[in-house]
């Protein structure tokens, strides 16, 4: 009887090496993206006075132009792609994440969390949603 190593259900496979770098890189332009979306806000909420809601509007606006450069560029390798395409799929991904993040954002100042708290929270909550779908269908890459 010969001994066999464990391993994953056949016919999955485990991540390739180069797929946890891409998501190492995500989480690098996620962090930029999340300090940008952070910045912003504060800016709009803090100094200019806006709406909290106002302010996520402003702050994602800013954040997502930066993701996407970043991610098409550098995360996910296709610059190849159909920039018009790639951008439409993004920015669909992005309306669905950011529609989830106001949600969160109105419950938690709703449970007395502090705005610039509650809108740090909902973008860490909102991330692994956005990170497999702009995976899959805007960028086009297997699981």
């Amino acid at each position: 009887m010969t001994a066999t190593r464990p391993g994953p259900p056949r016919g999955r496979s485990l991540p390739s090496r180069a797929a946890w770098w891409q998501l190492t890189r995500f989480a690098v332009v996620g962090a930029s993206g999340y300090a940008v979306n952070l910045a912003v806000f504060a800016l709009a909420f803090s100094v200019a006075g806006l709406d909290h809601r106002v302010a996520a509007t402003a702050a994602f606006l800013v954040a997502v132009t930066n993701n996407f450069t970043w991610n098409r560029i550098w995360t996910f390798r296709r610059p190849d792609g159909r920039i018009s395409r790639q951008a439409a799929r993004f920015l669909t991904v992005s309306l669905a994440g950011f529609a989830l993040n106001l949600v969160l954002l109105e419950v938690l100042v709703a449970a007395d969390v502090p705005e610039l708290a509650a809108q740090a929270t909902a973008v860490a909550l909102v991330m692994p949603f956005n990170f497999l779908l702009n995976r899959r269908w805007t960028f086009g890459l297997a699981p």
